[in-house]
């Protein structure tokens, strides 16, 4: 008998907190349990309070973990959810993802002020985003294009678009259905020819390597084609050493008990890129991203990567 809360883990952002309210409903609906046997723990992580620098400049995708990862380790947490892109390819010692919610859609959105369509722009127009892989795919698609770091909750860019700052933002359609803004989306970009970042749109659930009774809590929630298309992908991921200093797309699509992976490495003006599709059987998911991503850096070779630094 469950004697006091779980704890749940969550940055305090809206759409981290809607994240967290999604995995903590899951879990009462799969084990008939009451909204008072979880606590959902706020907690503010570096990239948080950093907003005016991009990723790359303060340290990579941990800024948005250490500090949930360091509660979880401590037992201060039982469980913390995450943005699955936003997770580095190497946890610490003792953490593992042990669930994945139901994906979301995985593309990227538009939202546009002097147009709806990123072709559409005007030359010379800016546009703000703080991904180095969308930065890279807008410069591969319109060269003319000013392409700004910007940072900062969702509600956050969408003002300074208004203001003007840019002529357009790109952001996760995941993202914008979760927190009930889709009216804002001007355009969808395909994913065959603008790849999201490996992992996107899925949510993911960190807990300790060993903790039975937290593995017997999420078992029920775990969706198995996320698992197994967000495994093949942060694979490809690591098989690339990839962070926020790396162009990288990439996704997965399950069919029966077959997967099928695309990805793509670009240099960040856009200019240079290495493409890789790549299928198999699901039981081989993670296998088959690291096969696919050890192809790519063979084939692009070490020069390639040293131009990122």
């Amino acid at each position: 008998m469950q004697t006091k809360p779980f704890r749940i883990g969550t940055r305090g952002s809206p759409l981290a907190l809607a994240q967290a309210y999604e995995a903590r409903d899951r879990l009462m609906a799969a084990h008939n349990l009451p909204e008072e046997i979880f606590e959902i723990v706020v907690l503010t992580t570096k990239g948080d309070r950093i907003t005016d620098r991009s990723l790359a400049e303060i340290g990579g995708k941990g800024l948005f973990t250490a500090e949930l990862e360091q509660q979880l380790v401590a037992g201060d947490l039982d469980l913390a959810v995450h943005s699955s892109k936003d997770m580095p390819t190497v946890l610490p010692e003792g953490l593992y993802l042990s669930a994945y919610l139901p994906r979301e859609d995985i593309r990227d959105a538009v939202v546009g002020r002097t147009a709806p369509k990123l072709i559409d722009l005007p030359h010379g127009a800016t546009v703000g985003s703080s991904s180095l892989r969308r930065q890279a795919l807008i410069r591969r698609m319109r060269p003319d294009i000013n392409v700004i770091t910007f940072r900062g909750l969702v509600d956050t860019r969408l003002r300074k678009l208004q203001e003007g700052q840019v002529d357009a933002t790109l952001l996760a359609l995941a993202g914008l259905k979760r927190l009930g803004k889709v009216e804002v989306i001007t355009d969808i970009l395909d994913p065959d020819s603008f790849p999201p970042a490996p992992a996107q749109g899925a949510i993911c659930i960190e807990s300790r390597i060993g903790d039975t009774r937290v593995d017997e809590l999420l078992a029920p929630i775990n969706d198995a084609p996320t698992f197994d298309t967000v495994s093949c992908e942060r694979a490809f991921l690591a098989a690339l050493d990839g962070s926020c200093r790396t162009p990288i797309g990439g996704y997965a699509v399950c069919e029966g008990d077959q997967i099928r992976f695309s990805g793509l490495i670009l240099t960040p003006d856009g200019r240079h890129h290495h493409a890789i599709t790549i299928d198999g059987n699901r039981r081989d998911a993670a296998a088959l991203g690291t096969r696919a991503g050890q192809d790519v850096r063979a084939r692009a070779g070490s020069s390639f990567f040293e131009d990122w630094s």
